[in-house]
């Protein structure tokens, strides 16, 4: 089987972004947030997600203060990469021929699971430059950079060949673009029977409309988290069909519970997760679907 050109055969474009958007460069640009970097250097797998999965509360038994920092991190990190890994785990049976797209790829951690997983190549797209600039490096050292590649690009407008991918995802990036667009592009960069998988928080409608603490969530990362039902419906108009729908919800209080308790990576959001996840206001879902 003969692979197709990697995507970034040519310089790449200025990706075309609304003034919305270019905030979100900018944040995303000026981004140092320890949270992100400190857990990232245990195994220079930069995620910019959350956690899931069962905590090991000894990490907080730990008496030497700097030995339970790090403890935490790194206990951190592995619910972080649990994560991870359960998206790509339902990416696949893909092969190392096959061509998988990471849709807000923030720093890369993402792409490069899932070549690991697979053996396939991946494109990273994200609108920050000096994350694109980042990922790539991080790529070039672990000797991946001919598989794994990431572009500063407008995920809702690549450029890239459709029909080129076997599978695409977003991981908790959704919340900072329109879903009709979002999923159009999927549809179209995906080919048919390609699986599309998205991990998100999403507030809850039969709550009602979104919360206080939706509302505080979104001004603390300049986003705007929809609700559950538009990203079915959104699928429903482009082709993609839910296969596997889960619930993470009780799966991530653990991640935030720790979190709240690591004094030196908290950013001031953590019980505002706890309270939305606990009053049932907010979701954390894991949502797959086929492109028919």
């Amino acid at each position: 089987m003969t692979i197709a050109p990697h995507a970034d055969t040519k310089a790449a474009p200025v990706p075309t972004q609304s003034t919305y958007q270019n905030r979100v460069a900018d944040y995303w640009n000026a981004e140092e947030n320890p949270v992100n970097l400190e857990l990232g250097k245990i195994d220079d797998l930069y995620h910019h997600h959350y956690g899931v999965g069962d905590v090991d509360w000894t990490v907080l038994d730990e008496p030497d203060p700097d030995l339970r920092r790090g403890r935490i991190t790194t206990e951190l990190h592995r619910l972080e990469h649990a994560q991870a890994e359960l998206l790509a785990g339902h990416l696949g049976p893909l092969s190392p021929a096959d061509r998988v797209f990471d849709a807000g790829c923030g720093r890369g951690g993402g792409s490069v699971v899932a070549h690991l997983r697979y053996g396939c190549h991946a494109d990273g797209v994200t609108i920050s430059a000096k994350q694109a600039a980042f990922a790539n490096e991080q790529a070039r050292k672990r000797g991946i950079d001919a598989q794994v590649r990431y572009h500063h690009r407008n995920m809702l407008d690549t450029g890239f060949a459709t029909g080129a991918y076997a599978a695409s995802w977003n991981n908790e990036s959704t919340m900072y673009v329109e879903l009709e667009l979002l999923f159009a592009e999927h549809s179209r960069l995906l080919r048919r029977g390609g699986r599309y998988v998205v991990v998100t928080g999403c507030y809850n409608d039969t709550y009602g409309r979104a919360s206080r603490e939706v509302s505080q969530i979104n001004a603390h990362y300049i986003c705007d988290i929809h609700p559950r039902s538009e990203y079915f419906r959104a699928m429903a108009r482009h082709r993609l069909v839910p296969v596997h729908v889960q619930d993470l919800t009780a799966d991530a209080i653990p991640y935030w519970e720790l979190r709240r308790q690591a004094d030196h990576l908290v950013t001031g959001i953590e019980d505002t997760f706890l309270t939305a996840y606990k009053n049932g206001s907010f979701q954390y879902l894991l949502i797959a679907a086929d492109r028919v």
